[in-house]
């Protein structure tokens, strides 16, 4: 949104600041300015001159010399233009005065040329007179600048007087960033108000009064809104006798000053309304309307419309059309139609502002290809009230610019008007939620400079109809905010909230986690939630396996994107294929899963979403490195006791004589193993891989970071060694069970340190070789006491079917 100061400060005219003050100010309450631009920038002693005569340079034919009044003094100019005759005004720059640079690929942008006499073909010349691109602006400012050569000041412009203000140029304009929800700062009046509200000023809204005629509106045009859903309000008013032609400059620099270029008084007349009250109109030729008769409905699918720009446009149901009593005249709140144009020839002008449904006019103005000013206007969804206004204050311009009369009254048609909204004043409510102490009196001063009016009797405050973005207790609260000043409000400590920043247990877990896996090598990996069903078919689980009950996604970015992922491994395993086929070796990594379990299909209600710590490697070490690094996890979350592991998985997707459950007190908490070599060939993996899961969830409960101090033992251990002889189907896990149960309290430690299979030991049978350390925290242990855990060790052994080895 582009907005002149000029422009602004006819609506709060004590305004006296900086521009970078105001920008600061404005920005700080809330209406954020990105930047601002000086339209005399680097202009300096350039005056209105006269030309009193022009005599051909003897050295030159493309050159001429001109004598110039510039009020003070007659000064000889020396140029090359050719559209100027002896009598014209023009802007003049004297000795030592500065003009802008850049625009045209000269030196100095920012500091602009430096005019000094000099001599050009051997004639003296003490300045130079100017065009209008000189001055740095255009003809988008001045459309009856010419198109090259000076420009030329009408004849009743005072000599000598300051040709930047005679031209409009002490002017800054700057450019806000407004956020949707205030539709009202897409305004002049709208920034105005913000700004009068800022700096705590008066507001000077334009007073509207229309001179109106005998004859009735009623009598030119009816009105029928047949889909209120897309308009809520439409409104029509009549105005006779046009003349057409061009628009008085105090209007043509304001037009321009916000990038709109100036056109004629009945188009600039509309688009002038459009920017200062932020509500786009459309003028239609009444002798092109059939019937005179204004119908709102939506278009028909398919048909065919061509708009003022002389394009077809393809039509839909969706597409609110204003139509009169034969044909379609314009696009709602787009773009009127060529059949109903205006032309120089135009007699009667029926002028029409209306409330379109904002969501319908953003989709529309897509689907048809044509997006434009006004339709960014009414996307945003504009207030009802102001298409009155504004259509009054468009019927007042035509009679100031004297370019018509304005027939009686006001035609129009759609819903009722909503009551203003209501909103319950909590002075307290908002001082909590602001962290302030705020008295209440500032609070109602703030609102009355926002036109936000209070009722005593039900302590509630009226929104005005413009503030549609004001709905409940927090957008009062905001205001307050704003105009009493962010940078006021003391920082403060939440209340009824933690105000320590800590990590929560479970994500102490999961560093845990990280940590563990980082320090053994494993490299982190991100996967995404979503993956493919053909996952299930690579993992080879069976057609009623439960990880087929995924969740699907109801607007899948494809099929490979389509379920919610209920088996973690898909990620791993595709990321170490990608480092296989990239011939990266020893590759190790890890994930902190999410996956996701339906209670019941259709989803009905929030699946269970469970982290799970997935591992995987190829190269160097086997299952039993893998065991190592759950085991370190494990451990390092107090749960290396009570733990085992049960050889039947019964994991389709691992290697079936390599592959465990991982229990802790009888507790499955995940799984680990050597991948399938199926599975490795459904994902392109050329060698042994090896993978582990642990959920985090079933981890929770019994993980702790309590540790108790033992000191050093003041007794001496006792070392027993035993080489026994061990059924291939009996575990580890199950003998180290059985010595610590036999071994009782003074058993300190066991440690295999060798297993051996092999020609010297019969088949079905493995050697197995274990060092226990005995050690009583109270005394020296005697032999009788260690033999005795010993034999009762031995005779527990013997029932699993172990023996001694000879």
């Amino acid at each position: 949104m582009d907005a002149s100061l000029s422009w602004i400060k006819a609506y709060v005219p004590d305004l006296n600041v900086s521009d970078q003050e105001f920008l600061d100010a404005l920005t700080l309450s809330g209406t954020k300015g990105e930047n601002y631009h000086r339209l005399d920038n680097n202009l300096e002693k350039i005056v209105v001159g006269q030309i009193e005569k022009i005599e051909q340079h003897p050295d030159a034919d493309k050159l001429v010399i001109c004598q110039v009044n510039v009020g003070t003094e007659k000064v000889q100019i020396v140029t090359g233009a050719n559209n100027m005759k002896e009598g014209d005004k023009v802007p003049v720059v004297l000795d030592g005065g500065r003009v802008a640079g850049g625009h045209d690929g000269g030196p100095n942008p920012e500091n602009g040329i430096k005019i000094k006499a000099g001599k050009l073909r051997g004639v003296e010349s003490f300045g130079m007179m100017c065009s209008i691109e000189e001055l740095g602006s255009s003809k988008d400012f001045y459309p009856n600048a010419p198109e090259e050569g000076l420009y030329i000041f009408p004849e009743d412009t005072e000599v000598g007087a300051d040709a930047v203000e005679v031209l409009g140029l002490h002017d800054t304009v700057f450019e806000f960033e407004v956020t949707s929800n205030r539709v009202d700062c897409y305004s002049i009046l709208g920034i105005a108000r913000e700004a009068a509200a800022t700096f705590k000023l008066p507001f000077k809204a334009p007073e509207v009064k229309v001179e109106e005629t005998s004859e009735k509106a009623s009598d030119y045009i009816s009105v029928e809104v047949q889909d209120t859903d897309l308009c809520s309000r439409y409104c029509a008013r009549v105005c006779t006798d046009i003349k057409v032609g061009p628009s008085p400059e105090w209007m043509q620099r304001r037009l321009a000053s916000c990038g709109v270029r100036p056109i004629n008084n009945l188009v600039d007349i509309t688009n002038y309304v459009m920017l200062e009250y932020g509500q786009p109109m459309h003028a239609f030729d009444l002798s092109t309307i059939a019937g005179n008769k204004i119908v709102v409905k939506r278009a028909k699918d398919g048909e065919k419309f061509v708009t003022l720009d002389g394009q077809e446009r393809t039509l839909d149901k969706d597409v609110l059309m204003i139509c009169d009593g034969e044909k379609e005249v314009a696009i709602g709140g787009i773009m009127g139609g060529e059949n109903s144009m205006i032309t120089g020839d135009v007699k009667t002008v029926l002028f029409e502002a209306a409330t379109f449904n904002g969501p319908n006019i953003r989709k529309s103005a897509k689907r048809i290809g044509l997006r434009t000013d006004a339709s960014g206007f009414f996307e945003k969804g504009l207030d009802p009230n102001n298409a009155e206004a504004a259509i009054n204050r468009a019927c007042q311009l035509v009679n100031e610019l004297g370019c018509g009369k304005v027939v009686s009254g006001m035609v129009e048609a759609g819903l009722p008007i909503k009551p203003l909204k209501r909103i319950k004043f909590e002075p307290d409510r908002i001082n909590k939620l602001l962290g302030t102490d705020i008295d209440e009196q500032t609070m109602l001063e703030i609102f009355k400079r926002e036109e936000l009016e209070y009722d005593e009797k039900t302590n509630e405050i009226v929104v005005p109809s413009f503030r549609q973005d004001l709905i409940g207790m927090c957008d009062i609260a905001e205001e307050v905010a704003r105009f009493y000043g962010y940078d006021k409000i003391p920082s403060t400590l939440p209340k009824n909230a933690p105000t320590t920043g800590k990590l929560t247990f479970k994500m102490n877990v999961e560093k845990t986690a990280r940590e563990v896996a980082q320090f053994c090598g494993f490299s982190q990996a991100y996967g995404y939630s979503f993956e493919s069903p053909k996952v299930f078919d690579k993992l080879l689980l069976a057609e009623d396996a439960p990880e087929r009950n995924a969740i699907k996604i109801s607007n899948p970015l494809g099929e490979d994107f389509s379920i919610m992922r209920t088996i973690p491994l898909n990620v791993i395993l595709t990321s170490l294929a990608t480092n296989y086929k990239r011939r990266n070796k020893d590759v190790r990594l890890y994930e902190l899963a999410n996956i996701y379990i339906a209670k019941e299909l259709p989803l009905k209600d929030l699946p269970d979403e469970r982290s799970q710590f997935v591992l995987g490697f190829y190269g160097e070490g086997d299952f039993f490195t893998m065991k190592g690094v759950c085991e370190e996890f494990l451990g390092q979350i107090g749960m290396a006791d009570d733990l085992s592991y049960e050889p039947k998985a019964g994991k389709p997707f691992l290697h079936p004589g390599r592959q465990a459950l991982i229990q802790y007190k009888n507790e499955t908490l995940g799984y680990l193993g050597e991948v399938h070599p199926e599975v490795l060939d459904n994902y392109g993996i050329g060698q042994r891989a090896y993978i582990a899961v642990i959920d985090i969830p079933a981890v929770l409960p019994h993980a702790s970071y309590s540790r108790v101090y033992s000191g050093i033992a003041k007794f001496p251990a006792v070392t027993r060694d035993i080489s026994m002889v061990v059924p291939t189907d009996v575990l580890a896990g199950d003998i180290e069970k059985m010595i610590r149960q036999r071994g009782g309290k003074k058993l300190e430690t066991l440690e295999l340190f060798d297993i051996y299979e092999g020609a010297q030991i019969e088949a079905g049978f493995k050697s197995m070789a274990y060092s226990l350390s005995f050690r009583d925290k109270e005394k020296t242990l005697e032999d009788d006491e260690v033999n005795s855990a010993m034999k009762k060790i031995l005779n527990g052994l013997e029932s699993l079917g172990i023996s001694l080895r000879s």
